[in-house]
């Protein structure tokens, strides 16, 4: 079957130096493809609508990936979520339409498993969204990606615009932000366990109950779904991707389809860093959703499988961080 995309056409990894997008730059080399568009932000401002036209424009990618975008947990998305709202919109409209503007072949938007509803039904299908409401510590966060999210089925519906979108579950691996404030729950516990361990510390408080239920991917398995989806991924040929009213989804969950609580995963990190001593939970910090698991159904069925178990990738996630440190 032919692919989608091809070895000669030049490729553009918006966010190619963070977690996400270096990690489908690897995927994409490893699978053969060295025609990468590489540009700084401190040289090209995704914020600026006319810097974004006129660099397409000059460059002339075939293919746009969209990595790029304001990102971090429960704490930063409280605190500022002027800053998680306007950014990620701006950054993706300007890459959305210029793409579209400057005759891109193929776009790929990155969105996140937060864009469902906070009490959706469990495994979640890609036709739960919008059903309910969202969780409230990341809605500023999760409207942005809806936003992106839907725009490219709007333009490929209007116009027929090649735009597809991939929904990851919570990702760790390289590249993983481990600040304080602003990291999500699995950078958080490698930072804190391992500091912990280093320090000899008898206890260690952790947010919430510990009950709420979480699936993690390998963000080397995100490359590797990104090539996957880019190569093979056609919403328009397969009744796999139309909802109960008959509309094309053009977006594919990206997961594991396992999940595990926040505090058997707290325990697996503990006892990859070390770390013996008690874990506390602080009841009076905020759990957010209690459980979001992703039905991949329909990723697996068009060929793609992950293959980073998460006690492998957990344990060499730390090793990369404490030669870091």
């Amino acid at each position: 079957m032919p692919k989608f995309i091809n070895k000669e056409q030049r490729i553009f990894v918006a966010g190619h130096k963070g977690m996400a997008g270096s990690a489908i730059k690897r995927s994409l080399i490893n699978s053969g493809y060295k025609n990468l568009l590489e540009i700084d932000r401190s040289i090209l401002n995704l914020e600026d609508q006319y810097e974004v036209n006129k660099w397409i424009k000059l460059n002339k990618p075939d293919v746009v990936i969209i990595a790029a975008a304001k990102v971090g947990g429960i704490i930063a998305n409280n605190n500022l979520p002027a800053d998680f709202i306007l950014k990620n919109l701006t950054i993706q409209n300007n890459l959305i339409k210029c793409s579209f503007e400057n005759d891109v072949k193929r776009l790929l938007f990155l969105g996140s498993s937060c864009i469902y509803p906070k009490f959706s039904k469990q495994p979640i299908k890609e036709e739960y969204l919008l059903t309910s409401s969202l969780e409230r510590t990341n809605q500023w966060y999760a409207i942005a990606k809806i936003a992106g999210l839907k725009l490219c089925q709007a333009l490929r519906k209007q116009y027929g615009f090649d735009a597809i979108s991939l929904m990851p579950t919570n990702l760790y691996g390289p590249g993983d932000n481990y600040h304080p404030t602003q990291s999500h729950v699995l950078p958080s516990f490698i930072r804190k366990f391992t500091q912990a361990e280093l320090n000899r510390e008898d206890t260690i408080q952790c947010w919430g109950s510990g009950s709420p239920k979480r699936e993690f991917l390998h963000v080397d398995d995100l490359g590797d779904a990104t090539v996957f989806a880019l190569e093979n991924f056609n919403p328009n040929e397969s009744d796999l991707m139309l909802d109960e009213d008959g509309e094309i989804i053009n977006y594919l969950n990206v997961g594991t389809g396992i999940d595990l609580t926040i505090k058997e995963l707290a325990e697996k990190v503990a006892q990859y860093t070390g770390f013996k001593g008690q874990i506390n939970w602080d009841t009076s910090k905020p759990d957010g959703t209690p459980q979001k698991k992703l039905d991949i159904s329909r990723i697996t069925k068009l060929g793609w499988r992950p293959k980073i178990e998460i006690d492998s990738g957990i344990k060499s996630t730390i090793n990369i961080y404490k030669s870091q440190i």
